[in-house]
C-alpha cells in the first residue's frame, strides 16, 4: 500500500487531480491520491470522509 496515513479534513479546493488504486493483490484497501495544486504533493484520502465522496460525485 502507498498510503499509510490518510487525510480526514476538507482539502477540496486544493486538489488539482486524483487517482484511485482500487484493491489489489499488493493492497487490501482502496487509496484515493490526490495531488495538490500549489504543489504538486501527493496526499491519500480518506475514501470514507464525507468530503472525499462529494469530491467523487462533482
Amino acid at each position: 500500500c502507498r498510503c499509510i496515513t490518510t487525510e480526514k479534513k476538507p482539502i477540496g479546493r486544493y486538489i488539482g487531480q486524483v487517482e484511485v488504486n482500487p484493491v489489489s493483490s499488493h493492497c487490501n484497501n482502496i487509496e484515493i491520491i490526490a495531488t495538490l495544486k500549489s504543489d504538486g504533493r501527493k496526499i491519500c484520502l480518506d475514501p470514507k470522509a464525507p468530503w472525499v465522496k462529494r469530491v467523487f460525485e462533482k
